[in-house]
């Protein structure tokens, strides 16, 4: 599969509670806001980015690529700022991160599109060897009724929507850390110490 096909998507659209209700993509980790690690990673791997933000979109937009916001209210999970990126694609797939995990794989898109070529799946998803990492999810744009029709019946979780298609798990358990995501101030402390070569 040429990158060409492939819009990445990084989702930055998210409440970050537990970050004390912060934008967590402009939260910064060694001197650059997460968002910037996860362009950094992902935009060699796929012909364009989209950021999925809800707020403070003038600062993403500063990046120089589009940036949606979910087009349904109240914070809806990842499943709505997925639909939204996919339907403003233009690409035959999309892959989606989070913009809190900057360890991004620099094979994640390669390793997502040939287990879901192989299997001839319908959507690829991340395993770090010890459980799957929905987020981290490569999928065809013509999913997007699918996904519209989950939500509009109320669905939400994530993985309640995969059930619903053929599913390829693709095996990341020799890069786990890859995966390691910042969900509070503590865990921001910790890479950033571990980045810096130093004892948290």
């Amino acid at each position: 599969m040429k990158k060409t096909g492939i819009t990445g998507v990084i989702l930055a659209g998210g409440e970050a509670r537990r970050m004390g209700g912060g934008d967590k993509g402009l939260v910064e980790l060694r001197g650059k806001p997460l968002v910037e690690h996860a362009l950094a990673a992902l935009s060699p791997q796929v012909n364009t980015v989209i950021i999925n933000a809800n707020r403070n979109r003038e600062r993403y937009a500063a990046y120089g690529h589009p940036v949606i916001a979910d087009s349904r209210q109240g914070f809806q999970g990842p499943l709505a700022g997925m639909l939204s990126c996919i339907e403003a694609a233009g690409t035959e797939f999309i892959v989606s991160v989070p913009c809190d995990s900057p360890l991004l794989p620099d094979d994640l898109v390669a390793r997502l599109f040939r287990q879901l070529s192989e299997e001839e799946a319908d959507i690829s998803v991340a395993h770090n060897g010890d459980r799957m990492q929905p987020v981290f999810t490569l999928m065809p744009t013509s999913l997007a009724p699918s996904m519209q029709a989950f939500l509009d019946g109320g669905g939400r979780k994530i993985d309640r929507w995969f059930e619903q298609h053929k599913l390829a798990v693709t095996d990341f358990s020799d890069k786990p850390e890859c995966f390691r995501n910042i969900n509070n101030p503590a865990e921001l402390a910790q890479m950033e110490a571990q980045l810096n070569g130093s004892t948290p």
